[in-house]
């Protein structure tokens, strides 16, 4: 098991200074966002743009409808493969596992792209069956995303085919877990690797479970910002406020969603390893619909409360700054997701982060994140219910406080088992600002950490 063990001389130990290098370069974020940010002003503004080339837009409005939000999310997901493909040139690292000068005779590879095939289709059936099964997945927002896969589903199906049997000739090793999968259906009773099928299930059902969400809350979030009159966003602080987080979180959605498409070893950002430890699933999921244990579940922290423009009305210099900092770190939760470029993904390792807000902290996403919601919900203030309701109230966004640091220690019980992780780890104990201040004001600084593999992580590709 990786355990966060100790080195023998953790209190010596000479780290290097600099920051361990990031699998992902800053810039790919950054030329998502661009994209996004430019789609956005031209959907917000189609009437005005289309005016200037002639036609008569003015009937139709801003591009809202959710194939306006699709087509926002390739705005956002091109650019960041452009960049990653002819500057970072992502398709020439060794962790691809692609030898690009390889060729192999169609023969020799295409026994094995047909195994990986069945695997694959197999695969996908199962989530279809899923899907289909739940009736939580034709309802509401979840419509748009079953609707918009339905049709997606031929075209995957027919693309499949030739990709993999590109891919196979230029693979190092194409027998992977999708393969051992596809031999395990085909050929019954054959030797197979049941880990290498244990981790490409494990890896489908983030990436099938977690697609689906991603979609169905893609069309709101973005029409939402794009329809507002900006003379009722700027009437206010409290209002200013609001729209400036949700921009913030419509960065954190579209590239999270971008994330969750682009699992492919040409773009080097396949899932190396799924995490294997049945808790670190249960974290996640408790907080995601419809597991979810907040908003309206047990740990709903917000029965009787109101959120800081109720509470501070009227003071518009409080409005203000209360305003400033929630977005500071709601802008910190979506730098954290940008980060990860096309490599975004929970409860996966597709390549360490160590830029941006993972050079101040190992988990910025989850310390700003609850940050946000004790200042924005005051949970100790109440409208009914008095002090009763109100220690309810802060005791149980504790609790939700707790599930994030469970999610956080059940990640790097996951990420520890790669060098990699280990060498950011222990640099961030002793350079990382956060980890720093946590030390100072406990007055004990953490041990350094050793690689301890786990075989049920198995070695990372």
């Amino acid at each position: 098991m990786t355990t966060l063990a100790p080195s023998a001389d953790a209190d010596s130990a000479e780290l290097p200074a600099r920051r361990p290098q990031s699998a992902v370069s800053a810039g790919v974020g950054f030329a998502g966002l661009a994209g996004l940010f430019t789609y956005l002003l031209l959907a917000r503004y189609a009437p005005q743009v289309a005016a200037v080339f002639g036609v008569d837009w003015a009937d139709r409005g801003p591009l809202s409808g959710p194939a306006s939000a699709l087509a926002s999310v390739l705005a956002c997901g091109i650019p960041m493969v452009l960049w990653s493909v002819f500057v970072d040139k992502v398709h020439r690292n060794p962790s691809t596992g692609i030898d690009w000068s390889r060729r192999r005779p169609w023969r020799e590879t295409l026994d094995i792209s047909l195994t990986k095939l069945a695997g694959l289709w197999a695969t996908w059936g199962l989530i279809a069956l899923i899907y289909a099964t739940m009736r939580y997945y034709w309802t509401g927002n979840y419509a748009f995303a079953m609707d918009l896969l339905t049709y997606a589903a031929p075209w995957l199906l027919l693309v499949s085919v030739p990709y993999m049997l590109w891919l196979d000739r230029r693979a190092i090793e194409p027998r992977d877990g999708c393969y051992a999968f596809g031999r395990w259906l085909i050929a019954p009773g054959q030797p197979v690797d049941t880990r290498a099928i244990g981790h490409h299930l494990r890896a489908w059902a983030v990436k099938g479970f977690f697609t689906a969400f991603m979609l169905s809350i893609v069309p709101g979030n973005f029409s939402a910002l794009v329809t507002v009159p900006m003379t009722e966003v700027l009437a206010n602080p409290y209002l200013t406020g609001i729209w400036t987080i949700n921009l913030l979180y419509l960065v954190d959605v579209h590239i999270a969603t971008v994330g969750y498409i682009l699992t492919l070893k040409p773009l080097d950002s396949h899932i190396r390893t799924a995490n294997p430890y049945g808790m670190a699933w249960v974290a996640a999921l408790v907080c995601y619909p419809p597991f979810i244990l907040m908003n309206g579940g047990p740990l709903d922290y917000q029965v009787s409360g109101a959120d800081w423009g109720h509470w501070l009305a009227g003071h518009e210099t409080l409005l203000m700054v209360w305003a400033v900092v929630l977005a500071a770190l709601t802008a910190v939760y979506s730098w954290a997701t940008m980060a990860f470029g096309i490599r975004f993904s929970n409860l996966t390792h597709r390549g360490i982060i160590t830029h941006g807000p993972y050079a101040l902290t190992r988990h910025p996403a989850y310390v700003s994140k609850n940050l946000t919601w004790w200042i924005g919900s005051l949970p100790f203030l109440v409208t009914a219910g008095g002090w009763v309701e109100a220690a309810r109230n802060v005791i149980l966004l504790g609790c939700v406080s707790g599930v994030y640091y469970w999610r956080a220690k059940t990640e790097e019980k996951h990420l520890l088992a790669d060098p990699a992780y280990v060498a950011y780890w222990n640099w961030a104990q002793k350079h990382a600002p956060l980890p720093r201040l946590v030390a100072r004001l406990s007055g004990r600084s953490r041990p350094l950490v050793t690689l301890k593999p786990d075989p049920r992580v198995g070695p990372v590709a």
